[in-house]
């Protein structure tokens, strides 16, 4: 879709601003996410407006080319290579009294791209998954799919997650936090060393604040403590670090319904192809199994899916979360995260657990348009 023909064609359909990219070192899952949700879209029933946002965070109006968006033979896509200006930038807009989205080029005047009914965040991690971008719709006025700004930061953050559900009775397991000044100092790192002795062998080292298994290490000796640190700090300033467990990797989907949320019937992650857990290359690249429906017995399966209400509940949120346990070996339950912006791309578990549960994908994509557009705007 041209700049001038989104300009110019109006319609009677809801106007949907599907937003994607970001600033976030999950830039290149968002594309793909948005790729697989654009193609499903019902263009008989909705208009999509493409918008993608750059590593650097220029809004662009994006080419409506889901294919260009896959990832391929482990290539990554890229909000660059899908915008239709290198120098283009799109703005929403920032009255509430008003929905119409513009678009300015260096030495042109700006350009009415028409109004915006509704916006699909599709952003994963921070500057987008994280409230941020929920904020600026709630600021706007925009109604928009998901999650609001208290649960999407909650989410995103694994302390305040593990915090709120554990408020809840849910379980979460041993961990600790490192705060970015404590790791600056010789005493603050001691301290921290000092914590994760602690907690015992194996351990994983994870930024607080982001999701694909990005900058996540496994620790099986504290000489490599220091180094698994270092290299989640790359990614976020704040960590958390948590004691392994053994069981197993389940997950479930919960989207919200009329008459409140449903869980979807459960998964469970298989990592194979010698992957010590499932890390991004296992997820994305050589494709772990994912077996739907988990292997549970009738009770185990009612079980997941209350606490998956349970935690989508404690969270506040809205629309659609995934919320990933582990089944230890003892037989309790324990939640490892809540994923508020879950993965729509091809091979992402989400999609395929509501498939499984008697829903189709486009069927799913249409039912949380419909719930956004439903929803009011503002405290509710």
């Amino acid at each position: 879709m041209s700049i001038e023909q989104t300009s110019q064609n109006p319609s009677a359909k809801p106007r949907v601003a599907v937003v994607f990219g970001g600033r976030s070192s999950e830039h290149a899952i968002s594309v793909s996410t948005a790729g697989s949700v654009l193609r499903a879209i019902d263009r008989d029933k909705y208009e999509v407006l493409p918008i993608g946002i750059t590593h650097e965070g220029r809004w662009a109006l994006a080419s409506d080319e889901p294919a260009r968006m896959a990832i391929t033979d482990g290539r990554l896509p890229d909000v660059e290579h899908v915008a239709e200006s290198t120098e283009g930038r799109v703005a929403l807009p920032v009255d509430p009294s008003s929905r119409e989205v513009v678009w300015s080029e260096p030495g042109a005047a700006p350009k009415a791209l028409g109004e915006v009914d509704v916006v699909f965040p599709l952003l994963h991690g921070p500057w987008g998954e994280d409230g941020t971008l929920q904020g600026l719709l709630e600021l706007s006025g925009v109604p928009y799919v998901g999650n609001g700004v208290l649960a999407s930061a909650a989410g995103m953050d694994k302390e305040f997650t593990k915090r709120l559900l554990a408020s809840h009775g849910l379980g979460v397991g041993r961990y600790t936090v490192v705060r970015p000044r404590e790791w600056e100092t010789e005493e603050g790192r001691a301290a921290v060393r000092e914590r994760v002795a602690g907690l015992g062998l194996p351990l994983f080292v994870k930024p607080c604040r982001a999701g694909s298994s990005i900058g996540i290490s496994k620790v099986k000796d504290l000489s490599d403590l220091d180094a698994a640190i270092e290299e989640a700090r790359r990614h976020d300033p704040k960590l958390i670090i948590e004691a392994g467990v053994s069981g197993r990797e389940l997950e479930c989907a919960v989207l919200e319904f009329e008459d409140g949320p449903r869980a979807s019937v459960p998964a469970e992650v298989l990592v194979g192809g010698g992957y010590e857990f499932y890390d991004f290359e296992a997820k994305y690249i050589d494709s772990s199994e994912v077996r739907i429906p988990a292997e549970l017995t009738a009770e185990q399966t009612a079980e997941i899916r209350r606490q998956a209400i349970e935690a989508f509940e404690a969270l506040g949120c809205e629309g659609l979360a995934r919320v990933d346990f582990f089944l230890l070996d003892d037989g309790s339950w324990m939640v490892n995260e809540v994923n508020t912006m879950p993965g729509f791309t091809p091979i992402s578990a989400y999609p395929k657990m509501w498939e499984a549960s008697g829903m189709s994908y486009p069927e799913l994509v249409d039912r949380l348009l419909q719930a956004a557009l439903r929803r009011s705007t503002g405290l509710r």
